[in-house]
């Protein structure tokens, strides 16, 4: 039987601080749960322009694409380059699921949210020649039991980091203004049977990367303790697998002292902590109410007491912020000692509440998706100006990975320093480029 090419492709961000210049590059954990799903009779290969140059000649049966917002505009002249030599392209992907019909003017079909159910139908219409406009789920979410296993193979001999990507729920019931999770993976939290996140993470082995890190996971739940009883069941069925692992919580792990400590016996290195801003307004007016600023450094103090650091993202550009803003989060972030942080400027992305309500108000100033990356203005805030909210937003960078910053925030923190000081510098020279391209 001959089999048919399906070339997956992962394009950069043009301008993105996390484009191609970023000094960790991340496998592309999307299509590779598509490679998975394809059956036999296709050979996947995944192309990755973060880490590759994209041979734009090769053959394929088909082409799928991934788009993000900010990688939108360079998804859409691959797919073109594919279609005009004849080969069919399909896009999946957060950006074009919430704009198909953008999306199909530069592509043959689109698989609009997630690809269980959806990919293996697609595959057999396209052997058949009669590929659909869009694929959908029509309002139902997977079922996550029996997800197809990654094969990390591939990926070994790549220049990333030497990190694998786990799951063990989707969906998130808070819905905030900004984010588009709860749109694109329902409400409420579904998830994976225990038992078969544990094979998945005995499987696993170290491989050599950009910095290797021995038995390393990042579980990439949006809150992997949004289910109590599940994370504390989960945590101790774990703790016996040696592991080095991160993940993404909200400020509410620290009211239950058992699942802090059950997260650090079975081997958590640092959480992914969304504070966003210090203003209870705008927590309030964008749905995050459950963040209170005034127990911040207690939430940073009780985290750090078990040996866990923080990667804390922050938020600028809110309808409350003042050019204080900048100053107030730098001095939070300082006193916290805070190992990493992720600053962003407020971005309207499609199919959100707030890439709606800013275009009712007339505030948007670009649909250029090449400067939807968190890192450039594309509305007009309330209380500050364009240029002043972008002038602020390189000023924290600039100041908190600074070198003696660096070293004033990690001295003496009991959190895993054999990553935080590479990542440290990482961030400093990736900002460095971005404030160079800006």
């Amino acid at each position: 039987m001959n089999m048919k090419k399906l070339l997956l492709i992962a394009p950069t961000a043009a301008r993105s601080l996390m484009g191609r210049d970023f000094f960790y590059r991340l496998p592309p954990i999307g299509l590779m749960k598509v490679a998975a799903l394809t059956p036999a009779g296709w050979q996947a290969s995944i192309a990755d322009e973060k880490i590759e140059k994209l041979d734009l000649d090769q053959e394929a049966d088909l082409v799928g694409i991934t788009a993000m917002t900010p990688t939108a505009r360079r998804a859409y002249q691959i797919a073109d380059h594919f279609r005009r030599r004849g080969i069919p392209v399909a896009m999946g992907g957060m950006h074009v699921s919430n704009l198909p019909e953008e999306a199909l003017q530069h592509c043959d079909s689109v698989v609009m949210g997630e690809a269980e159910g959806l990919w293996p139908r697609l595959l057999a219409d396209a052997e058949m020649g009669s590929l659909q406009r869009i694929y959908s789920h029509q309002g139902d979410y997977p079922d996550l039991t029996n997800l197809a296993c990654i094969n990390w193979e591939p990926m070994r001999s790549k220049d990333y980091l030497s990190v694998h990507f786990i799951e063990t729920t989707r969906g998130c019931p808070h819905g905030c203004e900004f984010c588009s999770v709860t749109k694109a993976f329902g409400g409420q939290f579904r998830n994976r049977p225990i038992g078969e996140v544990q094979a998945e993470l005995r499987a696993l082995r170290s491989f050599e990367g950009l910095l290797t890190l021995k038995r390393c996971v990042f579980f990439v739940d949006d809150n992997i303790v949004s289910n109590r009883a599940y994370a504390k069941e989960f945590f101790s069925r774990i703790a016996g697998l040696n592991l080095n692992w991160f993940g993404q919580a909200s400020v509410n792990i620290v009211r239950d002292p058992e699942i802090l400590q059950l997260a650090r016996q079975s081997g958590c290195r640092a959480l992914f902590i969304g504070f966003e801003t210090l203003s209870e307004e705008s927590l309030a007016a964008v749905g995050k109410k459950f963040n209170q600023p005034r127990d911040y450094l207690e939430v940073v103090k009780k985290i750090h007491d078990h040996g866990i650091g923080i990667d804390g993202s922050f938020v600028f550009g809110f309808d409350d912020d003042t050019e204080a803003a900048f100053d107030r989060t730098l001095d939070f972030v300082m006193r916290a000692k805070m190992e990493i942080a992720y600053f962003s400027i407020l971005t309207p992305y499609p199919g959100t509440r707030l890439h709606t309500r800013l275009r009712a108000e007339n505030r948007l100033l670009t649909e250029d998706w090449d400067y939807y990356d968190a890192n450039h203005v594309v509305f007009r805030p309330k209380l500050l100006s364009p240029e002043k909210l972008l002038e602020g937003y390189h000023y924290v960078m600039k100041e908190f990975y600074s070198v003696p910053s660096i070293f004033r925030r990690l001295w003496g923190t009991t959190a895993w320093k054999n990553l935080f000081y590479p990542m440290n510098f990482g961030f400093s020279q990736s900002v460095r480029g971005l404030l160079k391209r800006s």
